[in-house]
């Protein structure tokens, strides 16, 4: 046994050769077979980054070198003062750029407000915006009066519907209104303009085009206004009273600072409706809206655009006097100090 054993140690050698070799061919395999993943991840850190600079480009077109790694650090801890501080701060003036003034946001005196008031029972004085109570002495506006007075202001910024009808109403029951008409109106229709004054009522500046003071510059502002004192002089030959109602009642404290210093008082309001849009109930919702709100200085605010307001008026005047209350013009109001 031990012979055929010594015997075949040439036969061990081969298989010992083979082994040798067969480990190194399984050797350069594995390596090419690590090489492989390797350059699948190149391929694919690779193929990361298109769609990395690809999906800021849509939101964000100009700064492409930025907001690269953005996307990816939405859902880490560093994209909270990315998202808070630089980012969305420098785009949103630079979208808003083109509607609005550029001085517009971050000033506080420019916060836009709309008019509005806090409705009491019947014959109280209704609560009004807290702005109110930072209107300084230079910015001259009034909202109410005092004593048993009403002021019928009627808003013709809209549609000039049933003239012939409101001026019949306003007439039969004697009252004098204040107009606050848009000068578009007035160009379109001057007879329009001729017959209010013809019979007595107050006229006042509601700007030449009707639009919202708080998406305007302070230039466009002032050719809103100073358009209207023209057209007004041409057609009348007398200077308009310098009385004004900012269009929606949207203003800003710069705003009306703005109006002031060109010698305008602001008039809101204290009693108001959804009347441009139709009413449920017809004319009975006008006269409700106002009868159920009466109260001492009352500023009525409607608007000539109404079918329902110009249906009620006549009836809404008449109680209105049945109660013991006169009309009065909207000069007679004086700012508060």
């Amino acid at each position: 046994m031990m012979r055929r054993g010594a015997g075949m140690t040439p036969i061990s050698k081969s298989a010992a050769l083979l082994i040798v070799l067969s480990v190194s061919l399984i050797g350069c395999a594995d390596q090419s077979l690590i090489a492989i993943p390797s350059d699948k991840r190149l391929n694919a850190s690779a193929t990361v980054a298109p769609r990395a600079t690809s999906v800021p480009v849509t939101p964000t077109p100009k700064p492409t070198h930025s907001p690269i790694p953005n996307p990816k650090a939405t859902a880490k801890p560093s994209m909270s003062p990315q998202a808070s501080a630089v980012p969305m701060a420098s785009t949103i003036p630079k979208t808003t750029a083109s509607t609005k003034p550029s001085w517009q946001p971050g000033t506080g005196d420019r916060t836009p407000f709309s008019w509005y008031y806090m409705k009491k029972k019947t014959g109280q004085v209704p609560d009004f915006p807290k702005e109110t109570k930072s209107f300084t002495a230079d910015q001259k506006a009034v909202w109410v009066g005092s004593g048993k007075k009403v002021y019928l202001t009627i808003d013709a910024g809209g549609p000039l519907i049933e003239v012939d009808l409101m001026l019949k109403s306003l007439k039969d029951n004697g009252v004098k209104a204040n107009f606050f008409i848009s000068g578009n109106n007035i160009k379109k229709n001057p007879d329009y303009l001729k017959r209010l004054l013809a019979d007595g009522h107050f006229i006042a500046n509601h700007t030449m085009t009707h639009q919202d003071f708080n998406k305007m510059t302070d230039e466009q502002i002032k050719k809103e206004i100073t358009d209207f004192e023209e057209m007004y002089k041409q057609l009348t030959g007398k200077e308009v009273e310098k009385y004004f109602r900012f269009p929606f009642g949207s203003y800003n404290m710069h705003n009306l600072s703005l109006v002031s210093d060109m010698g305008y008082t602001s008039v809101f309001w204290s009693t108001a409706m959804r009347d441009w849009e139709p009413r449920k109930n017809g004319a009975d919702d006008p006269y409700n809206d106002i009868m159920n709100n009466l109260h001492e200085g009352n500023v009525i605010l409607m608007h000539q655009g109404s079918q329902e307001n110009m249906e009620a008026l006549d009836r809404i005047c008449k109680e209105i006097k049945k109660k013991g209350y006169e009309f009065g013009l909207v000069n007679e109001l004086q700012p508060k100090k």
